[in-house]
């Protein structure tokens, strides 16, 4: 027997045949002796709908409290049909909303953008492993919340996700099941390229860099809740199978998805090359890491600008490069120049919160502005921030970042 957390999201269940195919698909597992805790999204295009109905007859003047209340009605509203549909398919259901007292996703109390009590959402939980233990299946409203006082909390974008994620970690599930409109993730977007391929797996990593730049399939906050000992997987609602295939979601591994700030060991030297209007010449980049990669000498970072090209290497390996790429100068006659710089040392700073951090760049670069730090390069992405520093103020910067990151 195993416990399985099924999220279904508003596009898989769109319409009452989607309905019943979704609902078939969990009594089927349950019929295998399987327990299964349901967890939906609003139907399709319900919480869209709510907006636009807000914005059209309330605007600005709508509370907080009061969008929350109302927006809770497409998940209220989903987890009572989903409910009804698996008892008339024969087995006993039950379901879940904040008014309910086996309600488990507790919160504090930003209503619109609310933060989990873990320890609280794990007690409350084990309400659910009641029902399930009398042959009940439970189908539970997704991307809401409780308050301390009992109000209604919404979790924000990727909030049904967040919450099968969390009732996997504190159920302690054998799986936790994403039920989607895609048959998992692909190697690309399969609307842009016919030829995309279907992953078999992906690190929580890897996805966590797909959403956040633009992937549909899973929000990246929803990955910070992924358990790295309970498997996931994304499937298409399509076949109306839980057991299907699709993408398994592997990880995270270990200090992944955790705040981190490194101080590289050894110091690294910069290397610029000049020219005019390089940005302009295809190919050229590739030219530059070629000639290093050939080598077997590792960039710890380029940059480009319209005239020039900074890469980042080992200073052991310093002298090397600088030479190769002189070679690629005087090749080139869109290459004028290049010079080898002094030593900096390099800081990496990463951290899952990062994408829904506004300011955290200037958070770790004001203290190394106000020690008089000078910031050689710095580069960013949704999760990480490389900065580059002399040498000597190495210690001190990683100090000061550290400070920021506690």
């Amino acid at each position: 027997m195993e416990l399985i957390i099924a999220k279904f999201g508003g596009t898989s269940i769109g319409n009452g045949e989607k309905i019943r195919k979704a609902a078939q698909s969990v009594v089927n597992e349950y019929m295998k002796g399987n327990k299964v805790v349901v967890v939906v999204s609003a139907i399709n295009k319900t919480t869209d709908d709510l907006l636009k109905i807000i914005e059209d007859s309330v605007e600005s003047t709508v509370t907080d409290k009061q969008m929350a209340e109302i927006l809770a009605m497409g998940e209220m509203t989903s987890v009572r049909v989903m409910s009804s549909v698996i008892e008339s398919l024969g087995v006993k259901s039950e379901y879940i909303d904040p008014f309910n007292e086996n309600w488990p996703v507790v919160t504090d109390t930003n209503l619109l953008e609310a933060k989990i009590d873990f320890k609280k959402s794990e007690n409350q939980s084990q309400e659910l492993m009641k029902i399930l233990d009398q042959g009940i299946i439970p189908v539970v409203c997704g991307f809401l919340g409780k308050g301390p006082s009992g109000e209604i909390t919404t979790l924000g974008r990727g909030g049904s996700d967040i919450t099968a994620f969390l009732l996997g970690h504190c159920l302690n599930a054998d799986e936790v099941i994403i039920v989607t409109d895609v048959n998992g993730v692909m190697s690309t977007d399969p609307n842009k390229i016919q030829d995309a391929k279907k992953l078999d797996k992906i690190s929580v990593e890897e996805m966590r860099d797909l959403a956040t730049h633009g992937a549909q399939v899973l929000h990246p906050h929803a990955l910070k809740y992924k358990d790295p000992l309970i498997d996931a997987k994304i499937i298409s609602y399509e076949k109306g199978d839980l057991s299907d295939d699709g993408t398994n979601i592997v990880g995270p591994h270990e200090g992944e998805m955790m705040k981190s700030n490194t101080l590289y060991p050894e110091p690294i030297s910069v290397i610029a090359i000049v020219g005019e209007k390089m940005l302009k010449k295809p190919g050229l980049l590739s030219k530059v890491t070629t000639k290093l990669s050939e080598n077997d000498i590792n960039i710890f970072g380029i940059s480009a600008g319209q005239n020039s090209v900074t890469t980042f290497v080992n200073k052991k390996d310093s002298m090397e490069a600088y030479h190769l790429l002189h070679e690629l100068v005087v090749e080139r006659n869109e290459l004028s120049s290049l010079s080898l710089g002094k030593e900096i040392a390099m800081i990496t700073v990463v951290s899952p919160d990062f994408i829904e951090t506004p300011g955290i760049i200037s958070d770790i670069t004001d203290p190394l502005r106000n020690n008089n730090i000078n910031i050689v390069e710095i580069s960013s992405s949704q999760t990480a921030i490389v900065v580059f520093v002399d040498w000597e103020d190495g210690k001190k910067a990683y100090e000061l970042v550290n400070d920021v990151l506690e």
